[in-house]
């Protein structure tokens, strides 16, 4: 092979066998409600845990001694306010609003960090009064459960706040699109979760 064939034949373009797209349609959508799916078997072993465990006082404080409804109400409706929030902001992205998704967004974290701070508090009060995890079982799958669902909520206040940069930085370009419908996913299913929580850990503790 002469100079000039070894010369053009390093010069040619790569050849690529793999012709379609690199990234499957749909593919992270899928793999993200397998990871949900994931996710709520870890919820419902956590549930299962606390029907269980959640009636083993061990001579401590029950449910009734323990809970404010009231304060789990207002809690409650944070992370409610929070999923219609998240839907504007989807509306917006819908309609190609930069400004007016960054603000839902924004919104929807305020409503986040609200839910997350009263059940900081919560838990404050309760060590304050001596309802640690090690007083009995009830309190142990109490705040394994419900710390579990307060993580989740602050891993994605900092995935909100994430996509708010990439959004300013980019755009509304089919990525962040993409991701924005993720986050949304998730948001909503901890709404689910937390209406589990409410209605399980804190009204049946109470009243049943």
């Amino acid at each position: 092979m002469t100079m000039a064939n070894t010369t053009a034949s390093q010069t040619e373009a790569p050849v690529f066998y793999l012709k379609e797209e690199h990234h499957p349609q749909n593919g992270t959508m899928l793999g993200f409600w397998l990871y949900l799916m994931s996710d709520c078997l870890i919820f419902a072993i956590l549930f299962a845990t606390h029907g269980v465990l959640g009636r083993n006082y061990a001579a401590g404080p029950s449910p009734a001694d323990l809970f404010d409804l009231e304060l789990v109400a207002i809690n409650t409706s944070m992370l409610l306010f929070s999923s219609i929030t998240y839907g504007f902001a989807m509306l917006a992205m819908e309609k190609g609003s930069i400004k007016g998704t960054q603000m839902w967004l924004a919104i929807t974290g305020l409503f986040g960090i609200a839910f997350v701070g009263l059940e900081l508090y919560e838990f404050h009060h309760l060590w304050h009064i001596g309802a640690t995890p090690m007083r009995s079982g009830f309190l142990s799958s109490f705040y394994t459960l419900v710390a579990t669902h307060g993580l989740h909520v602050t891993f994605g206040i900092i995935w909100l706040v994430t996509l708010m940069v990439q959004v300013g930085k980019r755009g509304l370009v089919p990525e962040n699109k993409r991701r924005l419908m993720c986050l949304s996913l998730f948001w909503h299913f901890l709404d689910v979760i937390w209406i589990g929580v409410f209605s399980v850990v804190y009204l049946l503790g109470v009243l049943g």
